[in-house]
């Protein structure tokens, strides 16, 4: 996927932190959560120079994530930070929206280190000079373009449900 991650991240989040006290920071961090994966495209990009598939990297892996949240948990108990538990819950759902978001037309490697297997469910041929235009006008984009819909209209909805009523 190229553009849902966030607005997936959105609907994601305020369904976990519906109820809870910390709603608007709980949000935050699965948003930023959900883009987080694809800070290797720096790496991608400036130092490896594109020699390798960027969802090879480390930080597309869901084992990484989940031994990341396993320490974090850990740590978190040990210190007496307790409230810490939702914001890990949050942030560990939104990397693997993430990733799993990511199997749809592109390979994850959901048992690395372990395995080299990769889910990829949907192949995209490569039709076009620029690799972008594969993607976009692949059917897949559609489902990404009805996530952004879906989160763009539910923002919409809470956010009109938050100003108040004018006279």
């Amino acid at each position: 996927m190229f553009i849902a991650h966030l607005p997936a991240g959105y609907l994601l989040s305020r369904q976990i932190a519906k109820s809870h006290p910390a709603k608007g920071a709980l949000i935050a961090t699965g948003l930023l959560a959900s883009v987080l994966p694809d800070t290797d495209l720096f790496w991608f990009y400036l130092v490896s120079d594109r020699q390798s598939v960027h969802h090879g990297y480390m930080f597309h892996w869901p084992l990484f994530w989940g031994l990341i949240a396993a320490l974090s948990w850990g740590l978190s108990r040990a210190l007496g930070a307790h409230g810490a538990g939702s914001f890990i819950l949050v942030a560990l759902a939104n990397l693997l929206l993430h990733l799993a978001l990511d199997s749809v037309a592109a390979g994850v490697g959901w048992l690395r280190p372990l395995s080299t297997i990769e889910v990829n469910l949907v192949e995209v041929p490569a039709r076009h000079n620029w690799w972008v235009w594969n993607f976009v006008l692949h059917w897949t984009f559609g489902l990404e373009l009805a996530i952004i819909l879906a989160a763009g209209l539910t923002l919409r909805r809470d956010l009109l449900r938050r100003r108040p009523a004018t006279p």
